[in-house]
């Protein structure tokens, strides 16, 4: 039953990190916003899929431990 919950909550976080960096990644391909903001969205772009890597890894390794 923990290794459920787990697998649903990593999956929620992993759809919620997507759609963000899916409107970022939006919004910076239509460039119709000045280089300042451009330049923080990639930031945060890399910053958001260093997250979902993170998370991705977290769940493994909660996965591997209990076994």
């Amino acid at each position: 039953m923990e290794t459920l919950a787990l697998t649903f909550d990593i999956i929620g976080k992993v759809i919620i990190a997507y759609t963000a960096l899916a409107v970022h990644h939006r919004v910076w391909k239509e460039h119709k916003i000045d280089k300042m903001v451009f330049r923080i969205m990639r930031r945060e772009r890399v910053i958001g899929i260093l997250g979902m890597v993170l998370m991705v890894s977290a769940y493994l390794l909660h996965i591997y431990a209990k076994s």
